[in-house]
């Protein structure tokens, strides 16, 4: 049995719960873990006066796998910055994954499956910005590289081959920023040629909206640039769940941090009210980049049949505790680990 070396983050608010949560499913596999704990995000910036700590750095760097839960990041405070964004950064996780597929439930459209692949290193959150004319002119710069746009388009174009789709919707707004949307644009261009198995589409992020709206089922797999596509990929999300069923991964060339698209919602924290999916999401694609793609996809079953059954908390529509919903998704696993051990068939929810 392999033993996988996995750094956890819970942060702050309902980061806590959900991980606790996500971790206790990962335990209930067939696979040996080794977890550390690191601290990240405002509470490790009241206690340590910074909210992602070294030591934390060190822990992400020497684990095969991250899984992240969410971090409060107030506006104006002297010292704090956005700790996920510096991972990003510091460790080059240029990729961010963000699957959308429907569940068998009535707040999710059916017939929904893709995934939208972000560039998650410059863009307007390269964090370049500045003050002019004595406090009156804010200005943010938005860097976009031939280098950083070419390995997120190749990147897109693997995803869709490897889950056998066969079209790449390109987003930008090349007709306005003719100069960043407009490299991106044509890299984008230069490199679908590339792919003669895959189509690829151009869109302007506007007409992306309003079509994932009108036609959701016409995308399979969406790139495009950082500040696009975090907007983008939330409102996918509320087409087959809302937030609490949307997960992803920001992957890089050495290691990979994987999170719930959430925030650290503090009104719900302590009560046992969070929706654990998207972290345990979260964790399968874990598995998934870990090479247990067995155990991922029982625990994507899983979960699928929890929601099927309205086996859920309270945004949803059910009445389920997060430690509730996550002891149902437990039990699953088990029954599908019983059935295939009696030989007995497992239906597909």
């Amino acid at each position: 049995m392999n033993s996988h070396r996995v750094c956890l983050l819970p942060g702050d608010g309902i980061g806590v719960e959900v991980i606790a949560q996500a971790e206790a499913v990962l335990r209930a596999l067939p696979v040996e873990w080794r977890f550390e704990r690191g601290r990240i995000g405002f509470g490790a910036y009241q206690e340590l006066g910074t909210p992602l700590p070294e030591e934390t750095l060190a822990m992400v760097r020497r684990a095969e796998a991250t899984l992240f839960g969410a971090v409060t990041t107030p506006p104006n405070l002297p010292g704090y910055f956005s700790p996920i964004l510096r991972l990003r950064q510091g460790l080059d996780l240029y990729a961010n994954i963000r699957p959308c597929r429907s569940f068998d439930h009535p707040s999710s459209r059916p017939g929904i499956n893709l995934v939208i692949v972000r560039e998650n290193t410059e863009g307007l959150y390269s964090g370049v910005e500045r003050v002019e004319d004595g406090g009156d002119r804010a200005v943010s710069e938005r860097i976009i590289t031939r280098h950083a746009s070419e390995r997120i388009i190749h990147k897109a174009f693997q995803v869709a081959r490897q889950n056998g789709f066969r079209k790449v919707t390109l987003v930008h707004k090349a007709n306005v920023l003719r100069e960043t949307c407009g490299l991106f644009r044509r890299v984008g261009l230069e490199i679908a040629p590339e792919y003669p198995d895959i189509v690829m589409e151009e869109m302007l992020v506007d007409t992306c909206a309003m079509e994932l709206v009108r036609l959701p089922e016409q995308f399979e797999v969406i790139v495009t640039t950082n500040l696009f596509g975090d907007i983008l990929s939330d409102e996918a999300s509320m087409l087959v769940g809302g937030l609490g069923v949307a997960y992803s991964g920001n992957l890089g060339e050495q290691t990979a941090v994987f999170e719930p698209v959430h925030g650290s919602a503090p009104k719900l924290a302590g009560l046992d009210k969070a929706n654990p999916a998207a972290a345990i999401l979260s964790a399968a694609m874990l598995l998934d980049y870990l090479g247990e793609a067995e155990s991922a996809a029982k625990v994507r079953q899983a979960v699928q049949a929890c929601i099927a059954r309205h086996q859920v908390t309270e945004d949803l529509g059910g009445s389920l505790t997060t430690s509730q919903m996550a002891q149902q998704v437990i039990e699953q696993l088990g029954s599908r680990e019983k059935q295939v051990s009696q030989n007995v068939p497992v239906m597909e929810e």
